[in-house]
């Protein structure tokens, strides 16, 4: 079973209000929103589909209406941005130096966001992390969209105000255009030349020796894809396959206190 301790979920059940029935209206007692976060991890981790959700957690089905509802309300997004800010002031996030990435995940379930590629059907998950691969924005985006493209979008989701100084990323990411869009934002994108670059190079090899960290991003990866739910995206509605990701990037916050 997945269980929250109880200083965990001190820190979060402001954003997850009760559900109220009124006094004297028949059906069953609401259920308590801390059972059911409970239920949902567990399906992070294992998986497993929606009915098949262990006796010991509440009907599936109400586990699963809760859940699509945190989700469409952005719910744990303001949860993790909370968390985040916390972190920062308590000096455990440093943005000076950041690192941006992408993951491909297939897609199985239909649905909007999804975008066809030499490996199949599927979507990307983007990621800018910190110096000690904390997560600082996760979103979700149709695999076919260059990840030149989807930078502006992927700070859209960004849980902290301060920008980063340096943000380093792959090949993928060496682009005049792109680094004049960030340069105006006060954010110097550091990434190596890509092989077949016809205009003159603009990198310092010196501050490419930050590339060498790029490392961090990747583990980070490897971290919420421990989570077997991430693997496949099964959801028909991309706002819920986000919402698995926010609850895997939630766990790794939480680490930290």
């Amino acid at each position: 079973m997945i269980r929250l301790t109880d200083e965990q979920w001190e820190r979060i059940r402001k954003h997850f209000p009760e559900e109220h029935i009124a006094d004297g209206r028949p059906g069953r007692k609401p259920i308590a929103t801390r059972q059911v976060l409970e239920a949902a991890l567990w399906i992070l981790n294992t998986g497993a589909q929606w009915h098949m959700l262990p006796q010991c957690y509440p009907n599936y089905k109400t586990v699963h209406r809760r859940f699509q509802n945190w989700c469409r309300n952005e719910v744990l997004r303001r949860v993790l941005t909370d968390i985040a800010n916390e972190l920062r002031e308590k000096g455990l996030l440093d943005e000076e130096e950041c690192f941006i990435d992408a993951t491909f995940a297939m897609a199985k379930g239909g649905g909007a966001e999804i975008g066809p590629t030499r490996r199949g059907k599927g979507l990307k998950i983007m990621a800018i992390v910190d110096r000690h691969g904390l997560p600082l924005s996760v979103s979700t985006h149709a695999a076919n969209h260059h990840e030149v493209r989807l930078v502006q979008l992927c700070f859209d989701f960004y849980m902290i105000e301060a920008k980063p100084e340096n943000l380093i990323g792959d090949r993928a990411y060496d682009s005049d255009t792109l680094d004049d869009k960030l340069r105006s934002q006060g954010i110097e994108m550091i990434a190596p030349h890509r092989s077949n670059r016809v205009r003159s190079l603009t990198q310092d090899g010196r501050r490419l020796r930050r590339y060498t960290r790029r490392w961090l991003v990747e583990r980070f990866f490897a971290w919420i894809q421990w989570r077997r739910r991430l693997l496949v995206r099964w959801e028909f509605y991309p706002q819920n396959f986000l919402g698995f990701v926010q609850l895997a990037c939630l766990l790794i916050l939480f680490r930290q206190f």
